[in-house]
C-alpha cells in the first residue's frame, strides 16, 4: 500500500556535516582529554562533566572555544548535500552541540534548522553546566516527527545517534567507526554523500 505521508529526512551535525568540534578545540588547544567524542565515551553526562572541568581547570572560556570554532569549514560536499536534500523535502538536523557554538556554521550550510542545546556559563564566561532541550532529544523528535504524521530517514555516525536512527522509518549510520558497526551490525551504513543520497532517493521513492 502505497504511503502518502509527508517526508522528513533528520540528521546529526558533527561527523556528517561539520568535523568534530571537540577535536578541533583540543588540537587547537594541545589537550588530548578534549577529543574524546561519543565516540569514545557514549555516556553523554559523563562525557560533559570531564569537557567542562578541563575547560575550568586549564581556564578555556566560550569566548575562546568560539574564536577556535570561527576558523572552521564544513566537511567538503556538506554545503552541496544539505542543499539538494532540501529541494526534495524537509531537514532537520538534530546535534548534541550547542547554539552558542554553531551561529559560525549557520551561513556556511545555508542556514538549515537545527535542534541544537544551551551553555551555562558564569560571569567570567566559563562553562559551568549546559541545559538540554529534553532527555533523549534526538529520539524524541523523531517519535515527535511521526506524531506529527511525517515518514522519516535519519542518519549518524555514532552512539548517541542510535535512539534516532532506531525510531525512523529508515535509518543508517554514516561514517561510524569501527566500533559502532560492530555494536549494531543491524544497521546500514553509508561511507559517501553518494551513497547516502543513493539510499534517500531510495527512500524518497517510495512514497
Amino acid at each position: 500500500m502505497e504511503d502518502k505521508r509527508a517526508t522528513l529526512v533528520a540528521a546529526d551535525l558533527e561527523g556528517v556535516f561539520l568535523p568534530e568540534i571537540w577535536i578541533a578545540v583540543s588540537e587547537a588547544t594541545g589537550i588530548k582529554e578534549l577529543s574524546l567524542t561519543t565516540r569514545n565515551i557514549a555516556n553523554y553526562a559523563e562525557l560533559m562533566a570531564l569537557r567542562i572541568s578541563i575547560l575550568r581547570t586549564q581556564q578555556i572560556s566560550l569566548r575562546d572555544i568560539q574564536a577556535i570554532i570561527a576558523g572552521l569549514e564544513p566537511l567538503p560536499g556538506a554545503r552541496a548535500f544539505i542543499d539538494w536534500i532540501r529541494e526534495r523535502t524537509r531537514l532537520i538536523i538534530l546535534t548534541d552541540s550547542f547554539y552558542p557554538f554553531l551561529t559560525p556554521f549557520l551561513p556556511k550550510l545555508g542556514y538549515p534548522t537545527i535542534f541544537a542545546h544551551q551553555l551555562v556559563t558564569d560571569g567570567q564566561d566559563m562553562l559551568t553546566g549546559y541545559t538540554l532541550r529534553v532527555q533523549d532529544s534526538k529520539r524524541v523528535a523523531m517519535e515527535t516527527f511521526h506524531t506529527l504524521g511525517f515518514r522519516t530517514m535519519a542518519f549518524g555516525d555514532s552512539y548517541n545517534d542510535i535512539s534516532m536512527i532506531g525510531a525512523a522509518d529508515t535509518g543508517l549510520f554514516f561514517r561510524p567507526p569501527e566500533s559502532v558497526m560492530t555494536d549494531f551490525p543491524h544497521v546500514g551504513v553509508a561511507q559517501t554523500y553518494a551513497e547516502l543520497q543513493e539510499a534517500m532517493t531510495d527512500f524518497l521513492a517510495e512514497a
